[in-house]
């Protein structure tokens, strides 16, 4: 039977919203198959509003209905860096870092990489996701890195859990930021509410997230920010500026509904790009991999009013 293990985007949902997610069927349908007992947590038959924690293991039926066809793709990832152990991309925008589950037909930087170097797709932890250690989100853009072999994947896992990977991003906010350089320290939670990440304050239960952001340029209603995040929560950055009332440009999940003497900007993409990611190699040495901003960021900067 399909499996699956839990991520952080799915930790603290109840399993049912997990599972509308993952089979892409209606929420009845979802809880006719708890109910019956073909789906189970770890082993253990759940109810529908049962919560699922980070690594448990899902198994679910089999659904009968014909999967779509695989989307076919020509989007070329750019290579920064390659060696036996690694490779580090310029993601795209609009792509995907891994399918979700074993019937989404979206194609993703994983499976791309994959048909190019074959012995990755036994690397990791999840078959779903391959030589994966991070992810972006996929209307980011920018560096990443990804491991060939278990021995470097194991590796790069644990740089990222004792923080030793340094990781810039450059963003679009909008208003005018009161400072030139700050912290935002809220820490994060998934809202059991909203399902989304939302900042949490004072003695909120949630994840220590820590984010710096240097001024780089200024605009009449935005501004252009250096940012440096020292966890990786997920929607990290999206959710700390959001939370300081200047969301970043083009976010459609983390925005506000309405924004005094500002018009909100539609750009079919987040305002966000990972600039700049500094990991040890297999030889213990220290590398910085760097991208400058895609064209069509560019050219909305080149095009926005100064005053």
């Amino acid at each position: 039977m399909p499996t699956f293990i839990i991520d952080e985007t799915q930790s603290k949902r109840r399993i049912d919203q997990v599972l509308v997610d993952v089979l892409k069927i209606s929420r009845e349908k979802v809880q006719t198959l708890i109910k019956s007992g073909e789906v189970t947590i770890n082993e253990k038959p759940p109810k529908p509003h049962t919560p699922v924690q980070l690594n448990d293991v899902v198994v679910y039926p089999k659904i009968s209905t014909k999967p779509p066809k695989q989307e076919v793709t020509n989007v070329e990832i750019p290579i920064l860096y390659e060696d036996n152990d690694l490779i580090v991309i310029n993601k795209p925008a609009g792509l995907i870092v891994h399918r979700t589950n074993e019937i989404d037909t979206r194609p993703s930087v994983a499976d791309l990489l994959v048909k190019k170097y074959r012995g990755i797709k036994k690397v990791g932890d999840n078959p779903l996701r391959p030589g994966i250690v991070h992810r972006l989100d996929r209307e980011v853009s920018g560096v990443m890195v990804v491991a060939k072999t278990q021995a470097m994947y194991e590796n790069l896992k644990k740089q990222f859990q004792d923080r030793e990977v340094e990781k810039k991003y450059t963003a679009l906010v909008y208003g005018k930021l009161p400072k030139e350089h700050d912290e935002i320290t809220f820490a994060i939670a998934r809202s059991k509410s909203q399902g989304r990440m939302v900042a949490r304050t004072g003695e909120q239960d949630g994840k220590e997230a820590l984010t710096q952001w240097n001024v780089v340029d200024r605009f009449k209603n935005v501004t252009l920010v250096d940012v440096k995040i020292l966890t990786g929560r997920t929607h990290q950055i999206r959710v700390h500026f959001l939370a300081v009332d200047h969301p970043v440009v083009g976010d459609r999940l983390y925005r506000k509904k309405s924004m005094r003497h500002v018009k909100e900007k539609n750009l079919g993409r987040l305002f966000l790009h990972a600039n700049s990611l500094t990991i040890h190699l297999a030889d213990g040495k220290k590398k910085t991999f760097k991208t400058s901003l895609p064209k069509e960021l560019k050219m909305i900067l080149d095009a926005l009013p100064r005053k």
